[in-house]
């Protein structure tokens, strides 16, 4: 057997910026001839292959810091350059390229992207270079994870019960929903990388122990916060921000419609002006709502809705409401307000995975808020959508996060099974085959972490938009395929509930689909913000 190539990151740049010459280039093509509404397929490849793109020039800062660091960055970018010129092959014509534009890339791909090369990183998974602070919080949540949250999940998960209380308090404790929080409202955020890195690698390790009952669980008071602190009234954050903080108040997000799920801007529930039971100002909600996660267990909903009648105004007639409600059975609940007889009923949607903080579809008929709870006041009457979505960009950096520690996770079972099961006579730890698949799920967990730590660093400082959008993107695509292969690793084992592998599996599925479904998050987030950079 010959030896491994040496890692070499200088030859690894050549390659990222060839790729994203090409990828440029193509952008250009597609910009000038009708832009992505018109070449959907074209846009999406696009914005995909840009996303890994940036990933692997993410991860050459990651190569400098040591050899196996090296050989990680060497296997994605030629991994990154594999699947780029899949994407064109036999499409050259449509992204204006000539006939194998990648070819400077080959001698490259023939060093790092042998098998040898590939399952040498099988067991190395590569350490993450986190400062000893964010270290010391990795530690804090690996540790509850698996002391409190793994006890429950796969308990929760087969019987798609609720999140044990036990997990809401002990997070709270741990101050996990005040990361976000300002310092001067009760939390622990003080701006800075440290609240945007310390809240990536908190999901991580939370979804690490289950996506369902652990991860998910901050993300829905972090998009309130978010759209609090970006429009809320002083008085909305002195009432709100400190109970997030502590989970005193739990929230849900009530946004996606029956008819418009991405399609944000065609929403149809309203908030009319009405007088409260005893006068005071208000608003009556109106509508049906779906996919609200956590809605039965939540104590309020962050609501849009349309609060001008016009409809031609679309997203500029939208606000945005802290609808207080009771807390509800996880398997459906039905509320009459007091003083004003206003209806809410919640209905369960069952679903294959991400068991425990349930989905909802929820009916309003007349249900009352009063005028305080309009997140920014009457200067907040038709911004709701752009403070909802000051909410959900960082959503999309979290769920990234939550991707990457459902690939960490699968990663580690299907290592030790691979270790501890016995086929022909060996470990099929021995067999090249499960060595190249355990060794291209160490490389992308590493490569998806290390692009979302440069994702956070870009948000701590009011950039990163398109990133988020792209990490969120990729690394959710990525989990499908490490959770798979997991499965696969464990054979017929891996399709019995018994193993936690088959939770990670379906519970990777909805990653692409929540917090901004692929092909929306793509054609109209990444590949628009690429030709509108290229057209400037």
């Amino acid at each position: 057997m010959s030896a491994l190539p040496t890692p070499d990151l200088a030859a690894a740049a050549d390659v990222i910026e060839l790729a994203s010459g090409i990828v440029g280039k193509a952008v250009r093509h597609l910009a000038a001839n009708g832009g992505p509404d018109v070449h959907q397929v074209l846009a999406y490849d696009l914005a995909h292959a840009s996303a890994q793109v940036e990933t692997a020039r993410a991860l050459l800062d990651y190569g400098g810091k040591g050899a196996h660091e090296a050989a990680i960055t060497c296997a994605f970018t030629a991994d990154m350059a594999h699947d780029l010129i899949t994407r064109l092959a036999g499409r050259e014509q449509m992204w204006g390229l000539d006939v194998a534009p990648m070819r400077d890339a080959h001698p490259f791909l023939e060093q790092f992207r042998t098998p040898e090369f590939v399952a040498s990183l099988a067991e190395a998974p590569g350490a993450r270079h986190l400062d000893d602070e964010f270290e010391m919080v990795a530690d804090t949540f690996r540790s509850f994870a698996e002391k409190v949250i793994r006890q429950h999940a796969e308990h929760v998960h087969r019987e798609n019960g609720d999140v044990p209380e036990e997990i809401i308090t002990g997070l709270a404790e741990m101050g996990a929903f005040g990361l976000s929080v300002p310092a001067e409202y009760g939390g622990y955020s003080e701006g800075g990388d440290g609240e945007y890195i310390g809240m990536v690698v908190a999901t991580e390790e939370l979804s690490r122990g289950s996506l369902g009952i652990g991860g998910s669980l901050i993300t829905r008071p972090e998009i309130l916060t978010r759209a609090l602190v970006k429009g809320g009234t002083e008085e909305q954050k002195l009432e709100w921000l400190p109970k997030l903080a502590v989970a005193e108040v739990m929230p849900a997000v009530a946004v996606t419609e029956p008819d418009y799920g991405s399609d944000v801007a065609g929403l149809k529930v309203t908030a009319t002006e009405a007088a409260g039971p005893n006068g005071e100002a208000g608003y009556v909600i109106n509508g049906v709502k779906t996919w609200c996660t956590f809605g039965a267990r939540a104590d309020v909903l962050a609501l849009l809705a349309r609060t001008d009648p016009d409809r031609s105004k679309t997203h500029r007639g939208l606000s945005l409401f802290i609808v207080p409600k009771p807390r509800g059975n996880g398997h459906g609940f039905e509320f009459t307000q007091e003083g004003t007889g206003g209806k809410m009923e919640g209905r369960p949607i069952d679903t294959i995975g991400y068991r425990g903080m349930h989905s909802y579809e929820i009916a309003l008929e007349n249900w009352w808020v009063p005028a305080e709870n309009l997140v920014g006041g009457t200067d907040g009457l038709g911004k709701g959508f752009y403070l909802q979505m000051a909410g959900f960009e960082n959503g999309r950096l979290q769920t990234a996060a939550r991707a990457v520690g459902v690939m960490q996770a699968a990663y580690e079972a299907a290592l030790d099974y691979a270790h501890n099961r016995a086929v022909f006579g060996n470990p099929i730890m021995d067999y090249q085959l499960t060595q190249v698949k355990l060794g291209r799920m160490a490389m992308l967990t590493q490569a998806g972490r290390q692009f979302a730590y440069a994702v956070a660093r870009m948000m701590a400082k009011g950039e990163g938009t398109a990133e988020a959008a792209m990490v969120k993107a990729y690394v959710c695509k990525a989990a499908e395929w490490v959770t798979r292969e997991a499965m696969q690793i464990h054979g017929g084992m891996g399709y019995a509930e018994e193993y936690t592998v088959s939770r990670l599996f379906v519970d990777a599925r909805v990653l692409s689909i929540f917090e901004g479904a692929d092909e929306t998050l793509c054609l109209k987030v990444i590949a628009r913000t690429l030709v509108a950079n290229a057209n400037a």
